[in-house]
């Protein structure tokens, strides 16, 4: 029986939100043996374990839908740590093993004449390890991540300048420098992706993590992921729980605009305190009374389970701290609303104000990021105010403020 070789390109923990995209996409040689392996190419599952019934593992998917695939009996099981790039370190297991939870990528042969499909070669990551290597990603993120708008690019030299609040940074790159762009269409992190310096374009939100001086504006990059979202200030409508919309009336545009509300979209409503204070800092032309505000499930600070659970972003930022009195320059906006209570659909109603950061989606309709209600004295204060507040600092998943850790 002869073996076949299978190269896996994958990433094999999806994004930061639930699952924060713990570092990879990276190539994993393993060998696939058995003659499902010489019969068809295998493609890939990657996911969560949802359960195990017998010699069957059911998982979910980054996208789509579970599946169930039966695991050969001279499959190749391994065991990786989180953040590997390779198998070299990773140590076989046998399949009981394996628990619901578990992060699994399965090399998958389709079954003959339409039977089961049949798992050749599975690398496993346990579940408390890809949380703890997710913590360990957030808090690096919230320590040298640093976002906002960007305002200029120059590809040739690899740098871009991103303002934040008061603030503008200038983000150097070099080859090594992992480059990821969201999805027009997703919010999860898991599916950013790879892209180029020459695709970050002015008025694009990014951030960006690398080591910088406190005292200086220049950041040395290893990772950025950049999107274009809209930042809409509106109110509503309607709200439709059972079709998880709500339909709002654009300030900007004067016109209907449905948003879509995802399982990784964030609703949270502003505590009137909150609110005024925000309110305050924007009536005296204090930009970035808190920074941040955008993160896409999944991305560098908490992303999504079985890829996604929010950098959830959630998107992102869970462990922050609270603002300050007045709005003080560290206070993250992601962080802040982690600390007010979520909002359900129906908390909605007409003629509420919300300040909304979506996908570009189309004019009419788009998928929200973050919905934020209780923000009419924002809005009183300051026409730009839901640009200036949400630009200040895109949170994209890093969970880091704005101006970084100073």
């Amino acid at each position: 029986m002869t073996s076949a070789r299978v190269l896996l390109s994958v990433a094999l923990y999806g994004g930061f939100g639930a699952l924060a995209p713990l570092g990879m996409a990276a190539p994993l040689g393993v060998a696939a043996s058995g003659q499902a392996a010489q019969s068809a190419p295998a493609s890939r599952v990657v996911g969560a374990i949802t359960a195990i019934n017998g010699q069957s593992v059911t998982v979910k998917p980054d996208t789509g839908d579970p599946v169930t695939v039966t695991v050969s009996d001279s499959a190749r099981i391994l065991r990786a740590e989180p953040g590997t790039k390779t198998l070299s370190s990773a140590t076989p297991i046998q399949f009981s093993d394996l628990a619901v939870g578990d992060r699994i990528l399965m090399a998958v042969h389709p079954g003959a004449d339409g039977g089961a499909a049949t798992a050749t070669t599975v690398v496993a990551m346990k579940k408390a390890d890809v949380a703890q290597q997710q913590q360990a990603e957030q808090a690096d993120w919230q320590r040298r991540g640093v976002g906002g708008l960007v305002k200029s690019v120059d590809a040739s030299a690899g740098t871009m300048t991103v303002s934040a609040g008061s603030r503008t940074w200038t983000i150097h790159t070099t080859p090594k420098t992992v480059v990821r762009r969201y999805d027009a269409a997703s919010i999860r992190f898991a599916d950013a992706r790879p892209a180029t310096i020459d695709q970050v374009h002015v008025g694009d939100q990014l951030r960006a993590l690398g080591d910088h001086d406190p005292a200086s504006t220049d950041v040395a990059a290893e990772e950025v992921v950049f999107g274009t979202f809209r930042n809409i200030a509106a109110t509503v409508i309607s709200a439709d729980a059972a079709a998880n919309t709500v339909t709002v009336n654009d300030l900007a545009t004067k016109k209907p605009v449905v948003i879509h509300i995802s399982a990784d979209s964030q609703l949270h409503k502003l505590p009137e305190m909150m609110a005024q204070a925000l309110a305050a800092r924007f009536k005296s032309g204090g930009q970035g009374a808190a920074s941040g505000g955008a993160t896409p499930k999944g991305a560098p600070s908490a992303p999504p389970q079985g890829g996604d659970h929010a950098p959830q972003a959630q998107p992102v930022a869970e462990n922050g701290q609270g603002p300050r009195a007045g709005g003080a320059r560290n206070g993250d906006l992601s962080q802040m609303l982690q600390r007010t209570p979520p909002l359900s659909l129906g908390d909605l109603h007409k003629g509420d104000a919300v300040m909304i950061v979506a996908t570009q989606g189309t004019p009419a309709e788009a998928t929200a990021v973050t919905l934020i209600a209780g923000v009419e004295p924002i809005l009183s204060a300051s026409p730009s105010a839901s640009r200036d507040m949400f630009s200040a600092s895109w949170n994209m998943g890093g969970g880091g403020e704005g101006e970084g850790a100073q």
